[in-house]
């Protein structure tokens, strides 16, 4: 650490103190996506800056770390430019950490595992830029134990923009909006989705790594906001069988060192440059690869789905193709980018986005070729029984198994934590396929 930058972290301190900090919440992301982490001192944080918040590294998910010896611990290194005062945790900052084991970059850490990708983005002089969609439940607890969807009265067939909804949650959104607002979030929209207790709320896009960093500061605030509210901040992505489930959409676009857009081309199909056609075509063609992150619960795959829900409408991404502002399809070209569909909000952000950049860049480097625009509704065609595009894995296993084979993407991404992922996955497959669920009780207990 330079004297420079020891002198600009005590005058965050003095800064920070005046405002009546006096904690930092030291966060890291296990592998499975959730947030983690613990209070520390602010007047300290040179030396959590320089040598991080200790962890015992066996008590992390997906870390790989051994019981004993100095690569046991987990060091979760504060980035200073993430500090935010908390405005639901009066007298903490939030700090965003990179995780280190032994003095070096934990290969298991997934924002570290991002990071490697946007260096081989940057050596090209490239930025990738992300805009992010969270959609989102919120639920409560019923006196027999079970769970409902909203407040009990949100019960409308078609509840997409549902305002009576809005206005009976208003409490919640207008302190998700003023909580986000003092974090630096430029909310751009609020609304009520397709399923009862559905939510979505937009902010502006950023730098990939900053978008990621956004969305798990988002979710922190959701769980404490709902919480104060009486409800359960859920990123399950299909909670209710006949109602749409929750994406987490990926809005992808890469610009030069000049700032100028790599992806498009408004004279060109779909709008997309060739460099977007082909980040479009490594998408697609490691996309079955890319479910077991970007839908990595078993809950993820009722989700993508090709069912009719209550409401009449469903947008699961079923079937690999891309279209023009086409959301029946895998891939929506829109204004010269990339929306991703495939992601759910039960996703490890860093880790969904690391393996999708990945993708795009070997679609990039492998020239492969433009793929084929899609201009029909798919669903319209799989109700009439007529030829569709691949369809990606229907459950969780397929999915891992997709990952297991796709070696160039598990070697791009990093072995070491694709390791990891599918030690944790597989055990989770396997008890969901251990478990005996209510249905079969109720379809097999009293067959014949």
């Amino acid at each position: 650490m330079t004297v420079d930058h020891d002198a600009a972290l005590h005058a965050t301190v003095e800064r920070l103190s005046a405002q009546g900090i006096h904690s930092i919440l030291a966060t890291f992301t296990d592998l499975l996506g959730a947030p983690k982490g613990k209070l520390v001192p602010l007047a300290a944080l040179p030396k959590w800056v320089r040598e991080g918040a200790g962890f015992a590294g066996p008590s992390i998910w997906g870390t790989g770390l051994p019981r004993l010896g100095a690569r046991s611990e987990y060091f979760g290194r504060v980035q200073p430019d993430s500090l935010r005062p908390l405005p639901f945790m009066p007298g903490v900052a939030h700090a965003v950490c990179d995780g280190y084991a032994g003095g070096e970059p934990l290969e298991t850490c997934s924002r570290q595992v991002l990071r490697r990708q946007l260096d081989r983005l940057r050596a090209r002089g490239w930025t990738a830029w992300v805009g992010i969609e969270p959609e989102f439940f919120l639920l409560q607890r019923r006196p027999d134990g079970g769970w409902r969807a909203g407040d009990g009265l949100d019960r409308l067939d078609k509840p997409s923009y549902d305002l009576q909804a809005i206005h009976r949650q208003r409490g919640f959104l207008d302190d998700m909006r003023t909580a986000l607002g003092a974090l630096g979030f430029e909310i751009e929209q609020i609304d009520h989705e397709d399923a009862n207790g559905q939510y979505e709320i937009n902010y502006r896009h950023d730098e990939a790594l900053a978008a990621a960093d956004r969305y798990q500061l988002f979710k922190l605030t959701a769980h404490a906001v709902a919480d104060r509210h009486g409800f359960v901040f859920s990123t399950m992505p299909k909670p209710l069988a006949n109602a749409p489930g929750s994406g987490l959409h990926f809005h992808l676009s890469l610009t030069d060192a000049e700032g100028r857009a790599l992806m498009a081309d408004p004279t060109a199909p779909l709008g997309l440059s060739p460099l977007g056609a082909r980040f479009a075509a490594g998408l697609l063609h490691h996309a079955d690869a890319l479910a077991a992150w970007c839908a990595p619960t078993v809950n993820s795959y009722k989700r993508l789905a090709a069912g009719r829900s209550a409401s009449g409408t469903t947008w699961a991404p079923v079937w690999k193709a891309i279209g023009d502002n086409n959301r029946t399809c895998l891939l929506r070209a829109v204004a010269g980018r990339l929306e991703w569909r495939l992601p759910d909000p039960a996703c490890n952000v860093y880790l969904a986005l690391a393996g999708t950049l990945a993708a795009g860049l070997s679609g990039i480097d492998l020239a492969l070729p433009a793929p084929t625009p899609c201009a029909d509704d798919l669903y319209d065609r799989h109700r009439a029984g007529a030829p569709l595009p691949g369809r990606l894995p229907r459950d969780l296993a397929t999915a891992l198994e997709a990952l297991t084979l796709d070696a160039p993407l598990r070697r791009a991404v990093g072995e070491a934590v694709c390791e990891q992922w599918l030690t944790l996955k597989w055990a989770e497959w396997d008890a969901w396929a251990a478990a005996v669920t209510d249905w079969e009780w109720a379809r097999y207990a009293e067959a014949p």
